[in-house]
């Protein structure tokens, strides 16, 4: 259907009113605008709640921030596909246009989902560089411009949660920590600081949960919105805990590259 022609856009968008209540398909019929996005489409129900029957109802939750595919937040399902509301537009695609949440993390409220699993999993892994800020260290060591540059793609991360909800080996049944933070790993011990922790986080991925886990589907690095390298990372990572296994088991004291 051509949303031009018809001059209206119908959205299907699977709602769920608490964390434990049954879902339920709404409809809602909007005047199709150029340029719309689904974000544009939500703003346009909250202000005027009424479903394709002309009842009232309560308006949609999702959410949102910067509005410009950086902060993540507006992950959900559109037609199938894990994705950000924001940058998907109305004429690019097909219709009906079905909204759903997440399933990879328990729904809040209609496509309000709970990322705590994700940020959980990076908390494990250590994905950040551990300087507490109480004196200063002065300018540390420089990362050669060849390694800067790929670890730059790895740090465009917003862990917008898409590529848990594209691995099948992410569900309610496994602890897998999916490929964002496996990804962050490679990136937090690509630094000259980070890599102090290098053999804590390459530990933290051998354990439950971790590399090992990994079908190698390559669905994340296909739907991640911001075209980040997982699959290679994932890769690297091998090697790098096959190197950190003979070092645990032959007891080596200093780092091997």
């Amino acid at each position: 259907m051509n949303a031009t022609a018809t001059k209206t856009v119908v959205f299907e968008i699977l709602r769920q009113d608490t964390t434990d209540s049954t879902p339920y398909l709404e409809k809602f019929e909007l005047d199709y605008r150029p340029n719309m996005n689904v974000i544009s489409a939500l703003m346009e129900i909250r202000r005027n709640p009424v479903n394709i029957d002309g009842k009232a109802t309560t308006p949609v939750n999702w959410d949102m921030n910067c509005l410009e595919e950086v902060c993540g937040a507006c992950s959900m399902v559109i037609n199938g596909r894990p994705r950000q509301s924001c940058t998907a537009l109305v004429d690019k695609l097909e219709h009906p246009i079905r909204l759903e949440p997440m399933k990879t993390f328990p729904v809040v409220r209609d496509l309000i989902v709970d990322r705590e699993r994700m940020f959980d999993s990076l908390k494990k892994v250590k994905a950040w560089v551990p300087i507490d800020g109480s004196y200063d260290l002065g300018d540390g060591p420089r990362m050669p411009e060849r390694k800067r540059q790929w670890a730059y793609e790895l740090s465009k991360c917003m862990t917008c949660g898409v590529c848990l909800e594209a691995c099948p080996n992410v569900n309610s049944g496994s602890d897998f920590i999916g490929p964002a933070p496996l990804s962050q790993v490679r990136l937090m011990n690509a630094h000259p600081t980070g890599a102090m922790n290098r053999d804590e986080r390459l530990n933290a991925i051998m354990g439950e949960g971790g590399l090992a886990n990994c079908g190698n589907s390559q669905n994340c690095v296909v739907a991640c919105p911001k075209g980040i390298p997982l699959t290679t990372s994932i890769a690297a990572l091998n090697r790098d805990t096959t190197v950190q296994m003979f070092k645990n088991f032959f007891g080596s004291d200093h780092m091997v590259d």
